[in-house]
């Protein structure tokens, strides 16, 4: 059974990214075929997303860009866990690459929210 306080923290998230987020994908791209080859076929979720800038502190200039955005990502209704190597897009059509993940699933049941490091694609 899953925690309330959990429970309470994704329903808290989940309304901040609907009232200040906007409408985004999440594209995932599986491999070709090892025997035939050919490109990967990608695949489309939709989400809401918040993407928010990196305090400049936080700021390094090799892990951190200061192009780089955090990305926050509702948990509700998206058809997968955003990982490293997706690609995320925003409601303008900016697409960032998602660099590093952390699902904040603390006790294994309830997904909180998706906070992601997006790296803008060029």
């Amino acid at each position: 059974m899953a925690d309330p306080l959990y429970t309470r923290l994704h329903a808290t998230a989940q309304r901040l990214i609907t009232k200040y987020g906007q409408v985004g994908k999440i594209r995932r791209v599986t491999p070709p075929d090892p025997v035939n080859g050919g490109d990967g076929t990608p695949t489309d979720y939709d989400c809401r997303l918040f993407p928010a800038t990196y305090d400049r502190r936080y700021v390094d200039g090799s892990n951190i860009l200061a192009s780089d955005k955090l990305l926050y990502i509702g948990s509700v209704g998206v058809g997968v866990s955003p990982k490293v190597g997706d690609l995320a897009i925003g409601a303008d059509g900016t697409e960032y690459h998602i660099v590093h993940d952390d699902p904040n699933n603390y006790d294994g049941q309830v997904s909180v929210v998706f906070i992601c490091q997006g790296r803008t694609a060029t």
